[in-house]
């Protein structure tokens, strides 16, 4: 009977994160909303923010452990499941040069971030951390994959989040525009094919990368979202390094038993690979992919409800201006770095 009302016990919250999940994904479909990149994730967050601002606080008694539940565990089954999306043979795709691209602007945003963000704004480390995630690999996932190692705050991870939204969306204007004048003053060597890999390597989340490889061409936006799976494969090793880093920095400040008693295995991530893995040996019949991908993108949407009904404005507002400063300063080194790097690595490997 106890564990019959300890389940009961979740039913409001994961019905409440579930019923937000639904309007954004249903938003989502529209196309003036699909258009701009606003995907069902960004939706879900906005909406469980209105939410959880509004009604939430009296419904929190009866909502808190399901809406944890969404916030914790969903979002790592979302991650795993994440990896249904992607195959080995995307890579062999690109080949090295798309490699080599997405993982030298991966290691030069997030160390950007790191520093800018510490050493100049200021700020903790986690909000630097997880904006530095969300803007070199995949947007809204990678902010809430990291969210787990770093243990963050909510506020913090929507803070993050917010700053996808943002540059992330600009980009989908922004980089056709640049195409185009790029195409009037050949200010630099792109092809369509390679103009893609560069808007893989460099724009936010998956929806943007689609919406902006739309505005160029079909031959740039089919590089470009395998450039951007590439981007998004490297989210586990990522996760794992951070994992790593942060075990031997808590056995440096707090003594070695501290430590290890502390030590976090992101085992997600792991399954996260074996999941794309698996997904490569196309073992499983094709009819049966778009619904796990349907089941991971309602997983992680209500892991981002969950995320935006326990976040308060107040705390968005404590933030201050920093946080957005050290995104937009990530977003220009994204532009401008990431097209140098792109036609250096295309002038070694042609």
């Amino acid at each position: 009977m106890q564990k019959r009302g300890g389940y009961s016990r979740l039913l409001p919250g994961l019905a409440l994160t579930g019923a937000i999940t639904g309007l954004a994904v249903w938003l989502s479909n529209f196309p003036a909303l699909s258009h701009l990149g606003l995907s069902a994730l960004t939706l879900a967050i906005v909406i469980g923010m209105v939410v959880g601002n509004t009604v939430y606080p009296a419904a929190k008694p009866w909502c808190d452990s399901g809406v944890s539940l969404a916030k914790q565990r969903l979002l790592r089954l979302g991650i795993i499941l994440y990896g249904m999306r992607l195959t080995f043979a995307q890579i062999a795709d690109v080949g090295a040069t798309g490699i080599l691209i997405d993982a030298m602007m991966l290691c030069s945003t997030f160390a950007l971030a790191c520093w800018l963000g510490q050493r100049v704004f200021k700020l903790d480390r986690d909000t630097s951390m997880l904006i530095g995630a969300g803007s070199s690999i995949c947007g809204a996932a990678a902010v809430m994959a990291t969210e787990p190692v770093l243990d963050a705050k909510a506020e913090k991870v929507t803070v993050a989040v917010a700053t996808v939204v943002i540059f992330g969306t600009t980009a989908i204007f922004l980089y056709p525009w640049l195409w185009h004048l790029n195409e009037q003053y050949h200010w630099l060597s792109f092809t369509a094919s390679q103009f893609g890999i560069y808007t893989g390597s460099t724009v936010h989340e998956v929806a943007q990368v689609v919406a902006a490889g739309q505005g160029v061409s079909p031959d740039a936006e089919n590089a470009a979202v395998i450039a951007k799976m590439i981007r998004v494969m490297m989210l586990a090793p990522f996760l794992l390094l951070l994992s790593g880093w942060k075990s031997r920095r808590e056995v440096q400040q707090g003594g070695q038993n501290a430590g290890l008693r502390n030590i976090t295995i992101p085992w997600f991530a792991l399954l996260f690979i074996l999941v794309a893995a698996f997904n490569s040996l196309n073992i499983l019949p094709h009819s049966w992919i778009p619904p796990l991908i349907t089941l991971d993108t309602v997983l992680l949407a209500m892991a981002m409800a969950a995320l935006g009904l326990t976040t308060h404005m107040s705390a968005l507002r404590q933030a201050g201006l920093k946080p957005m400063l050290l995104a937009a300063i990530l977003f220009i080194w994204l532009i401008v770095g990431g097209a140098g790097i792109n036609q250096l690595v295309q002038h070694i490997f042609s």
